[in-house]
């Protein structure tokens, strides 16, 4: 972008994200790895989430992410995406989303880019590099060995490539889901995509305590696991869906988020554990803080990283995506799109 005139504006299909993103998934968990570092370093803008509700319809939302990235990105703009689960129903997913690039320069929007598989690919790759960065130094040096998965849908599926893709192999993989055909189908994925021994336990606790690595990925809106004893193992859990655990579990574990002041809020379970106990000391830190050494992570206590999910994330992947298109040469520019660009008229 110039600066000096108003960028051309595209429209990216969720067919051309897929063909960017795929079979890429060391590359962007290194770019929201990276992503992650300028966010810590305070080169980025990235201001509370806006939720829209409905009292007509109070189990559904629409989320505007608005967010601004440096370094080399350079870039700003907004995710607007929807949670609308009794889609599940009738047979599409629950959530769809749209990202608008804005140019650095201008101001100007210059692409909008179906965003659904963006989100799962920046929620996928950064639970990925949370899971490398927190399982070191654990289980003899070696990555755990044993996963499960509590919810099966498509964040749980975009976690496990992301996981396949940047390296680890499993010996056992547990699925526990509330319906036995979504579990079912989970395990026939699994069982497609490569090696492991995969179990669908009926029952959470198995799950949880046969797994080193824990991954829910949950509609939940309220904890829903509480009994301690479960984690006794000392899991490295990825707590995606932010609202499973009792605050109870993180008391008695070591607590990484994303970002501090986005993760403790709107009733996620580190938000309950801040109300309950009147402060933020059950907190070790960030990821960044993980990455950078101004965290150690005990070996000796379970280890939850709640991600809230940053916007930032998005834009570093959204415009990895728009790059990849642009240089294919399938760029699809709407043409005219700005109209009223002379001030005094033609």
């Amino acid at each position: 972008m110039t600066g000096t005139s108003a960028p051309p504006f595209a429209v990216i299909s969720g067919a051309q994200v897929q063909g960017a993103l795929r079979g890429r998934e060391r590359e962007i968990a290194e770019l929201v790895e990276d992503t992650y570092r300028i966010h810590g370093a305070g080169d980025s803008v990235n201001p509370p989430s806006y939720f829209l509700r409905f009292p007509d319809r109070p189990s559904s939302r629409i989320i505007a992410l608005p967010a601004s990235i440096g370094g080399k990105l350079r870039v700003d703009g907004l995710k607007w995406i929807s949670s609308f689960p009794e889609n599940v129903a009738a047979g599409i997913p629950r959530a769809s989303a749209v990202l608008i690039l804005n140019d650095h320069d201008t101001g100007y929007p210059f692409a909008c880019l179906e965003s659904s598989i963006i989100s799962a690919t920046r929620t996928a790759a950064s639970a990925a590099v949370a899971a490398d960065w927190l399982s070191r130094g654990r289980h003899q040096g070696s990555r755990p060995a044993r996963v499960g998965f509590f919810g099966t849908g498509l964040i749980a599926r975009y976690i496990h490539t992301f996981l396949a893709g940047t390296g680890w192999t499993f010996d056992e993989i547990g699925v526990h889901d509330l319906s036995a055909e979504h579990a079912a189908g989970f395990r026939g994925y699994l069982e497609k995509a490569g090696p492991g021994r995969v179990t669908v336990y009926e029952d959470a606790e198995q799950l949880i305590r046969s797994s080193d690595l824990v991954v829910f990925a949950t509609i939940a809106g309220e904890p829903h696991v509480s009994d301690v004893s479960w984690f006794g193992h000392n899991p490295v859990v990825l707590h995606v869906s932010l609202r499973d655990l009792a605050p109870e579990i993180l008391l008695g574990s070591t607590n990484v988020v994303d970002d501090v002041e986005h993760c403790l809020k709107a009733n996620t379970s580190p938000h309950l554990a801040e109300q309950l106990t009147g402060s933020r000391d059950f907190l070790a830190g960030t990821l960044d803080d993980v990455m950078a050494g101004r965290v150690t992570v005990p070996a000796d206590r379970p280890v939850v990283f709640s991600p809230f999910g940053l916007g930032v994330l998005d834009l570093a992947v959204g415009k990895y995506v728009y790059d990849e298109v642009t240089r294919s040469g399938e760029l699809h520019v709407i043409d005219d799109f700005f109209h009223e660009l002379k001030r005094y008229g033609a």
